[in-house]
């Protein structure tokens, strides 16, 4: 029997009617439509479903969630905030004076006061403790090129006002050869570029102590000698060193081989003067 009423029940919702519209005055068929229980039921189905998800969109996408009653507000949030961090304070502050308290009584008996810097919280302190930092690759390199240019003293400066301490002393040529390059500090060439044979000994210009010795991308193997009065000479462009940081050389002395970087046998040469590049040719015939 049951059976039969649920046939008779999907029936009823499967019967097709017709929905018809007429002309009130001439009773002419308009339009119509033929439509069941079932297809009723669908649409309006469909219509709710529809509008609570806009609605539900509404509120989860948009402002207006704001307005639900009990749902806070950018202002009920941010007090929250503020009250937990004075909340934090406060207990805080409960604790040092219930310490002070302590440490009153412990005076007032005899006893000695707890350290109050020493009671606080040393969670923090513990857990920033078992932090362990590595410096990567490059900021490993990246030092060491600062502390390169730190020895070296490359700043660019305004020319001192006296250059008698290098006019005074008496440069050896560090390779004989024509200068290809002028000394140009607009161009960012601070010093002169020698061409000369491709493995040609490069020779110290003045007696000093190496403070850097190294290969870069740029200009091959670089050697810088810190003299007296504050000068320094640089070496750049060589295929190999032949001395270290650390070691005193003599004007003359040979310490590297020509033939690296572009221009394959010319030797960079740049003297600086306090921090200030000066012509080298002012001082030497090449």
């Amino acid at each position: 029997m049951a059976k039969k009423d649920t046939s008779r029940y999907i029936h009823k919702l499967r019967s097709k009617y017709r929905l018809i519209i007429y002309n009130d005055i001439t009773f002419a068929e308009v339009w119509h439509m033929r439509l069941s229980r079932l297809n009723v039921l669908t649409f309006f189905s469909a219509i709710v479903l529809a509008v609570v998800a806009a609605v539900v969109s509404l509120v989860a996408f948009t402002p207006l969630r704001e307005f639900i009653p009990g749902y806070p507000d950018s202002k009920t949030r941010r007090n929250i905030v503020q009250n937990a961090q004075r909340l934090s304070s406060l207990e805080q502050k409960v604790q040092r004076w219930t310490l002070y308290n302590d440490n009153l009584n412990r005076i007032l008996s005899g006893q000695e006061p707890i350290d109050i810097e020493n009671a606080g919280d040393t969670s923090l302190e513990q857990r920033y403790q078992s932090i362990i930092t590595h410096h990567s690759i490059d900021d490993s390199l990246f030092r060491r090129q600062v502390e390169e240019m730190e020895q070296q003293n490359l700043t660019m400066l305004s020319p001192p006002e006296n250059l008698s301490g290098v006019g005074s002393l008496h440069f050896f040529p560090p390779v004989r050869g024509k200068v290809v390059a002028a000394f140009s500090p607009q161009e960012q060439r601070f010093g002169v570029s020698i061409a000369a044979a491709s493995g040609s000994a490069v020779m110290a210009a003045l007696e000093g102590t190496i403070v850097a010795a190294g290969w870069t991308i740029e200009n091959g193997y670089v050697i810088t000698i810190q003299h007296s009065l504050n000068i320094v000479t640089v070496y750049k462009n060589n295929k190999q060193l032949l001395k270290q940081v650390g070691m005193y050389v003599n004007a003359g002395e040979i310490i590297a081989v020509t033939g690296a970087g572009e221009d394959s046998g010319a030797l960079a040469f740049e003297i600086w003067n306090s921090g200030t590049p000066v012509n080298p040719e002012q001082y030497i015939v090449f």
